[in-house]
């Protein structure tokens, strides 16, 4: 009987007008809200006003309003999955930027990937994540969920008009993550990370 379930933090990464991302990621949620393990929190970073400001102790007071709502949701999180678009062959600018004023909320903790796009199912983007969150310290998983061709591969409704592929591989990923996360989250009580 699990008593104590992973906080799986599942971030929305674009931020354009007419995204796709919320779709993706409410599909994916449910997948992982299905299992008895996860306790799943949807960051959509449109809702987290940082804008194009880098991080600053002089940040302006929306800003830091913001983060006082994402930051401890990070911090809480024992796993992630970062839904990413594929703008001009990489990631979008405001997950970077939501990335960069964050880093030991990720150190130690396992990252996956949902990605989506056109022919290449947003994979640039992801391999380009990758090292990123190496730099924060944190453990990737090998395998990810990627949607080629993502507006013919939904129905209306928001669902996998196929949904056998993708749901066997949200599946991959989320044995792979929540694997990790326990690993981690128990190897943290006996021996501190220090970066």
């Amino acid at each position: 009987m699990i008593t104590d379930p992973l906080r799986l933090a599942v971030i929305v990464g674009s931020v354009r007008d007419g995204r796709f991302g919320p779709t993706v990621a409410r599909w994916f949620a449910a997948q992982a809200a299905s299992r008895p393990d996860l306790d799943v929190d949807v960051i959509d970073l449109a809702e987290v006003p940082l804008g194009g400001v880098a991080p600053s102790m002089s940040a302006p007071a929306p800003v830091l309003e913001a983060l006082g709502g994402l930051t401890p949701r990070l911090a809480a999180a024992d796993a992630f999955v970062v839904v990413t678009a594929e703008y001009n062959h990489s990631y979008p600018a405001a997950l970077k930027n939501a990335i960069d004023w964050h880093n030991q909320q990720f150190h130690a903790k396992p990252v996956a990937f949902v990605s989506y796009g056109g022919i290449s199912g947003g994979l640039r983007a992801v391999e380009h994540l990758r090292a990123v969150f190496a730099e924060l310290h944190a453990v990737t998983t090998r395998d990810t969920v990627s949607f080629h061709g993502t507006w013919e591969s939904f129905d209306a409704d928001g669902q996998p008009k196929d949904p056998a592929g993708p749901a066997t591989a949200a599946k991959t990923l989320l044995d792979q993550v929540t694997w990790w996360a326990r690993i981690l989250r128990d190897a943290k009580t006996t021996t501190p990370y220090t970066a």
